[in-house]
């Protein structure tokens, strides 16, 4: 019982290391990229959506985005959320069927702001897989206080939590390593 209780913390410290990956890609690191606003939501026909559900996205260049609408009417909501999107600080282009974005390159200062919201991010996730040890030693001393568990299976749980978390953590710092130097790179 207390052995499927920690092989249960696997597939959800698994998720928080996708999310910080999935979380990474929407960082601007000087390069054109799809994710930068694949996810950007846009409201066509009264209903928000995502802009890869309304628009093929793509990338001619290592220094620009082309976005093409199915429906060339949402050309200017597209155009409008695009601007309205601080995070992106990107400038768009309508040539009334395709809007491209050019990514300008970075300066030092907003690569070291961009490896500082990294930090945020790869925090986060620390703090997820802390919490989801804390959570799954709790369920295995709830075992222990109904007389299921022994102190040795709470020392144990305990013990192999640590080793779960070690290995996610050199993951994250695998991860954050070469998200830096991405960013750093010129």
């Amino acid at each position: 019982m207390v052995r499927q209780i920690i092989d249960g913390a696997d597939p959800k410290m698994q998720k928080a290391i996708e999310h910080l990956d999935s979380e990474m890609t929407s960082l601007r690191t000087g390069r054109a990229s799809t994710s930068l606003v694949d996810s950007l939501i846009v409201e066509v026909y009264g209903v928000p959506q995502p802009l890869k559900a309304i628009a093929s996205i793509n990338t001619p260049d290592s220094r620009s985005i082309a976005i093409t609408p199915w429906d060339r009417t949402s050309l200017p909501i597209i155009e409008k959320a695009i601007r309205e999107n601080q995070q992106l600080g990107l400038n768009p282009n309508n040539d009334g069927t395709v809007i491209r974005l050019n990514i300008p390159s970075m300066t030092e200062d907003r690569r070291r702001e961009v490896v500082k919201s990294l930090g945020a991010k790869v925090e986060d996730c620390r703090i997820a897989l802390r919490n989801i040890r804390h959570d799954t030693l709790g369920e295995v001393k709830k075992l222990e206080k109904a007389k299921e568990a022994t102190q040795d299976d709470v020392k144990f749980a305990e013990t192999e939590l640590n080793k779960k978390i070690e290995t996610f953590q050199r993951k994250i710092e695998e991860l954050e390593a070469a998200k830096t130097k991405e960013i750093m790179s010129v």
